[in-house]
């Protein structure tokens, strides 16, 4: 297909078939999953996880794919929608839950559909995700490190990130100008953060790592902590140093 790529939906398309048949047998699809991919571009993934699964959701943001899409003989049983991911929720499509996403995302919306899928977790069994090699870095940061910090801690109070491979740019077209990494995503046992607590939480969390370079209690000094983290938790320290536990303490 002779596709306009378009900037706004920073699209880039894999194209190395290789690489297609190794994140193929990274996700293992298996008979009963019902799959939603994000982003399905010309189909080339779709084609070759369709066939092993039992239901398939496809959501493109980009009208000219969808109809592409929708014209391929062996995407037949693809069922196509197009529209933002984000806009949706996944208790709404048209798909049995819990599903197992995987997504060849822009990298400029990573972080929100990251969030979108915490907020959702009961809909949703597992996450494969293409993400920029910074970002998947950044959610798999050890504590005191550089990388580590807001995106790591609030994601890692959810879920667990396994870095499963990089990727380079020639596998694309148009070429990224920089490296991917394929991530998987799943969900914690049990949440270190209650639902009703997510809002403040993000708050702390960000209000923490907006001054990484300052002590907590000068950086967190107009919120008022009760006495049990005031117990727990040295105010001395700089954010980056606590964990994600200790971070989940904040909201006690």
């Amino acid at each position: 297909m002779d596709h306009p790529f378009r900037k706004k939906w920073g699209q880039n398309f894999l194209v190395d078939n290789n690489l297609l048949d190794k994140i193929v047998s990274t996700v293992d699809p298996q008979l009963n999953d019902h799959i939603l991919e994000i982003g399905p571009g010309e189909g080339v993934l779709s084609e070759k996880i369709l066939p092993q699964v039992k239901e398939m959701l496809a959501i493109e943001i980009d009208p000219l794919l969808v109809d592409h899409l929708n014209k391929q003989k062996n995407l037949k049983k693809l069922n196509v929608i197009q529209g933002d991911i984000l806009v949706n929720n996944i208790r709404d499509l048209p798909i049995t839950s819990p599903v197992r996403v995987i997504g060849n995302i822009p990298y400029n919306i990573t972080s929100p559909i990251i969030f979108w899928l915490i907020e959702q977790l009961d809909y949703w069994d597992d996450a494969f995700v293409m993400a920029q090699k910074e970002v998947a870095q950044r959610l798999t940061a050890k504590v005191s490190t550089k990388a580590y910090g807001r995106l790591t801690v609030v994601v890692g109070a959810y879920l667990n990130v396994d870095y499963r491979f990089t990727i380079p740019p020639d596998v694309f077209i148009p070429k990224p100008k920089v490296d991917s990494a394929f991530i998987w995503l799943t969900k914690k046992k049990q949440p270190l953060i209650k639902d009703e607590d997510y809002v403040k939480f993000k708050k702390i969390v960000a209000a923490a790592f907006n001054q990484r370079r300052k002590m907590l209690r000068n950086s967190m000094k107009s919120w008022d902590f009760s006495k049990l983290v005031k117990e727990n938790i040295d105010f001395s320290r700089r954010p980056e140093s606590l964990s994600i536990e200790e971070f989940s303490l904040l909201v006690k």
